[in-house]
């Protein structure tokens, strides 16, 4: 009877937890799990001005959409403070081709991107990159369609 007893409840915990996290929304911007720091630290401008990644440097930040994202110089800062729509990823640095799977949220390889139509693209790592840029179109599409569903990004652009 005991082992039943304890049977249901750690059932009825697991329904309990897997309800509340099936309506989880994560967060506009990818993150570090214990920090807030976007993009793992690397400067976003740099993709459009240098065409590769750059690593930030803290001295150099911006606190946009709850994350600080970091540059590497202060005309970067700059350039981001002005406009950060046009240099901030697309679906706010998490994986492309995992948020066209249906808005999935994965985390990225700064060296795995693309810029497409004067936007720029993360990707898991430089494999998924290659799969992402073989059917882009499409996984845009879907992406565009599953970002703001899955992540808090209208609290942000409501306001």
């Amino acid at each position: 009877m005991y082992l039943v007893k304890r049977s249901i409840q750690a059932v009825m915990m697991m329904i309990i937890f897997f309800s509340f996290s099936a309506f989880a929304v994560d967060d506009a911007v990818n993150t570090g799990r214990f920090n807030s720091i976007a993009i793992d630290g690397y400067d976003t401008v740099a993709y459009f001005t240098q065409n590769k990644a750059v690593e930030g440097n803290k001295a150099f930040k911006v606190k946009w959409r709850d994350a600080y994202w970091y540059f590497n110089n202060k005309e970067n800062q700059a350039l981001f403070e002005a406009t950060p729509e046009k240099y901030a990823p697309q679906y706010g640095g998490w994986c492309a081709y995992a948020m066209a799977d249906e808005g999935s949220t994965a985390r990225i390889d700064p060296e795995a991107f693309h810029i497409y139509e004067n936007k720029l693209y993360l990707n898991y790592n430089k494999s998924i990159n290659e799969k992402w840029l073989k059917d882009k179109l499409t996984m845009i599409k879907d992406a565009d369609y599953y970002y703001p569903l899955e992540t808090d990004v209208n609290s942000f652009i409501n306001k």
